[in-house]
Formats: structure tokens, sequence, C-alpha cells
């Protein structure tokens, strides 16, 4: 249980998907002139997240890895098809990606419309690969972690677009500077935010553990003894 809370809150806010790694950014910068739109596209992210690094995470584990055939049979046990990783997982993803298209058509046109380009291009996002690339480096053991990780680093890219959706709907009623107007502004408020974040990296951090110190007393007695001990040789020598 202390591992599923430690990785949902470093996903979150120490290994933010937008501040701590900078992916997503091309539709982080796109997206976020509004609230609305924002709140969409964050949305679409977590439900594609959380569905395919636990799909890619069962690909990984049966398939991909070395040796990961053997459940065929032992003759399959030497099978690498490690070097199909980026097509297997580009492959979950877009397929992914087409059902949350449909499902917002049907229910949210205007949405879907508010969106625009923006939602198929979800697909070839690199923080939904940088995902499920993530959670093959890191080696994430069980299938619960991977839906863990999945959703809370949805959740970190939510959070990041909608903080800048909400800023910039207010910095349109500020003086900024003609040069920093649109792009410049906001790249200095992520950076800011980027800062920010990075005081959450001593969250998940013990204290460093006190050292111990050898009681005085014992010595200064040891040396008491010491002297009475010579200077009873002395006496017996005199």
């Amino acid at each position: 249980m202390i591992e599923h809370i430690e990785l949902f809150f470093k996903s979150i806010f120490i290994d933010n998907m937008v501040f701590a790694v900078f992916l997503g950014m091309c539709s982080y910068l796109a997206v976020s002139k509004k609230v609305a739109t924002a709140v969409g596209l964050g949305a679409a992210v977590i439900f594609v997240l959380a569905i395919t690094v636990p799909l890619n995470w069962l690909l990984d584990q049966y398939l991909l890895q070395p040796g990961a055939l053997v459940w065929l049979g032992p003759e399959f046990a030497e099978y690498d098809l490690s070097f199909l990783s980026f097509i297997m997982f580009i492959a979950t993803i877009a397929t992914m990606v087409q059902l949350v298209e449909i499902v917002v058509e049907k229910f949210s046109p205007s949405l879907y419309n508010s969106l625009g380009i923006f939602l198929p291009l979800i697909a070839v996002n690199c923080a939904i690969l940088g995902g499920s690339l993530f959670m093959q480096s890191r080696e994430i053991e069980t299938l619960g972690l991977a839906v863990n990780y999945g959703i809370s680093s949805g959740i970190g890219w939510f959070l990041a677009i909608l903080a800048i959706a909400s800023i910039r709907e207010k910095i349109r009623y500020s003086n900024v500077p003609a040069p920093l107007r649109g792009l410049g502004i906001t790249f200095i408020v992520t950076g800011l935010m980027g800062i920010g974040f990075l005081s959450f990296g001593g969250m998940l951090t013990g204290g460093d553990e006190e050292v111990k110190e050898e009681p005085k007393e014992v010595v200064v007695e040891t040396i008491e003894i010491e002297k009475e001990e010579i200077s009873n040789q002395t006496q017996i020598v005199n």
C-alpha cells in the first residue's frame, strides 16, 4: 500500500510529465488558452494513460521482454521481441485515442470541435508514449502499479495544463509587456511553475538519521579508573 501511495504522489508532483521531463509541451501550450478545453483534453489524457500503460505493461511482460514467450512453451524461451516495443506501444495508444475520439464526438460535439486537431494528435503526444516507456524503463513490477502510474501521471499532466490555462485566462487582463505577450509570458510562467514543483522533490525523502553520540560519562569514568590504577601502581612501586 505504501508503494502505491508513494508512486501516486511522486508521479503527480515530483516526476510531473510537463515540469520534470517536459513531455507533451505542444498540446500543453496550444490548448491551454481556455480552462474548458484544457479540462477536456486533460481528462482525455488521463483516460488514455490509464488504459494504455497497463495494456503496454501486459504486452511488455508477456510478449516483448527477453524470454517473455516462455508461457507458449520452452522452445520459445530464447525469443526476444523487445525491438517491437515502439511499434506495439504506438499501436495500442493509437487504438485507445481513436476510441476516445469516437466517444467525445458522440457525447460532446462542442468539446470535440474546440479541441480540433489536438484530440487525434494525442496518439503522437510524447507524454502518452513517455508514460509507457517510463513504465518499461523503471521496471514497474505489478499490473496494479502500472494502473496507478498511468492514472497518476495523467493527473499530473492534467494539473499542469489546468494551472497554466487558469493563469493565461487571468493574464489577458494584465498589462504584459508587448514583446512577452502570448507564448513569451507562457514560457516564463511555465518555468516558474516548474521551479515550484521542484520543491516537492524532498516530499517523499526521509531526514538524515541522527548520529548517536557516544555517552561522554562512560569515557570520563574509564579515564578516572585508569588514573586510579596508575596511582596505585606507583604507590606499590614506591
